[in-house]
């Protein structure tokens, strides 16, 4: 589709066509054009603080293992055995002595050598001391852990310009220290549930006691090169997050941060086809074990799950619309959508490069 793929000023742009969202093609594209071309965040430090400690995560159909080695360095490797494809971990874990497949107990060091294999001493110039787990680019950003599986990536700088300076001191997030995850499965496109993520449009009609909470009249939305920031003032309960500013961070193509007072939440949005995804959140605070601390993580975690369940419901209406064949791709409000419109000029760079690169 051509035309649709053309670059569009924003007071004149269009949404996507329903195709981008409903192609049975789109996935095999979407990994080919977008995934494996760029940065994905992990993990956060503080969930890889000893040797051995490990988490999982799937690169839009890459299972990928993140460890940190008996020197101290952090690596990431494809989770996927060099004998049949086994999974090495099947989850998040601490201290592991080495990493050993789940399905035939071929085991690598922590640093993705093979060390052993079992009962293959019949099989001719088999070399154990040949054989690696596959390495992937990572680089250590504000305690987060981002990986890319090109071997060429992307300039990670780019990606993250000008967030340093806007956290500041203050907002840094390497300190944090507790950490919680859920995970939710949306019957939509991937990226329908970034498009929603990206404006604040839909807040007052979707989400009544967040549109309590934030300032609507003052809500800003901030583009750069590859990430965009949509921000306002928040008021809440001290049980909840306080009084300040909810930084709502977007990085190209799949991952959000989420800051609030005292609460670093960061969402990836995993495929999982053309018209399902999971979203998986992470949260993350400071280390505080007293009981006032907990009470407020436990206020978080319920007032994000109600969040959630206002998004999985529209989102995975406006996918059923984008499925009707009754959908035309309507105009984007240039207030309110500009960080749509901004990944949707992404998204059309990246297919335009993909096509140009593999015409096929």
């Amino acid at each position: 589709m051509p035309d649709s793929l053309t670059p569009q000023a924003l007071d004149h742009a269009l949404a996507l066509p329903a195709h981008f969202y409903t192609g049975a093609a789109m996935p095999a594209l979407d990994r080919r054009a977008i995934f494996d071309r760029s940065w994905h965040v992990l993990a956060h430090v503080c969930q890889l603080e000893s040797s051995g400690d490990h988490v999982v995560a799937d690169l839009a159909g890459l299972p990928v293992l993140a460890v940190r080695g008996k020197d101290g360095q952090i690596r990431a490797f494809h989770n996927v055995c060099r004998h049949r494809a086994g999974p090495i971990a099947l989850c998040d874990g601490l201290g592991a002595k080495a990493l050993r497949c789940r399905y035939h107990g071929w085991t690598y060091t922590l640093d993705g050598a093979l060390k052993s294999a079992p009962e293959m001493s019949t099989a001719a110039d088999f070399d154990v001391s040949s054989i690696r787990l596959p390495q992937l680019q990572m680089r250590l950003w504000q305690g987060l852990v981002f990986a890319c599986i090109a071997d060429d990536p992307p300039p990670f700088d780019a990606l993250v310009a000008g967030i340093d300076a806007r956290l500041g001191d203050q907002r840094g997030l390497a300190g944090y220290g507790h950490h919680q995850r859920s995970h939710y499965d949306i019957d939509c496109n991937w990226k329908v549930y970034v498009d929603n993520f990206l404006e604040g449009y839909h807040i007052p009609h979707v989400h009544p006691v967040l549109n309590r909470m934030l300032d609507y009249r003052s809500y800003v939305t901030e583009i750069a090169d590859q990430h965009s920031l949509q921000w306002s003032p928040l008021e809440s309960s001290a049980s909840l997050y306080g009084n300040g500013d909810a930084l709502y961070y977007w990085l190209w193509p799949n991952t959000m941060l989420n800051i609030l007072p005292g609460r670093l939440q960061i969402n990836r949005v995993v495929p999982k086809g053309v018209d399902h995804c999971r979203v998986e959140f992470d949260f993350y605070y400071p280390r505080d074990d007293s009981d006032e601390a907990a009470a407020r993580r436990a206020a978080d975690l319920a007032f994000s799950d109600e969040v959630q369940a206002e998004d999985l419901g529209i989102c995975a209406d406006v996918q059923r619309g984008l499925a009707s064949g009754s959908y035309v791709a309507g105009r984007l409000n240039p207030l309110r959508e500009s960080a749509v419109h901004h990944f949707h000029e992404l998204l059309r760079r990246a297919y335009r490069d993909g096509a140009a690169s593999d015409p096929a």
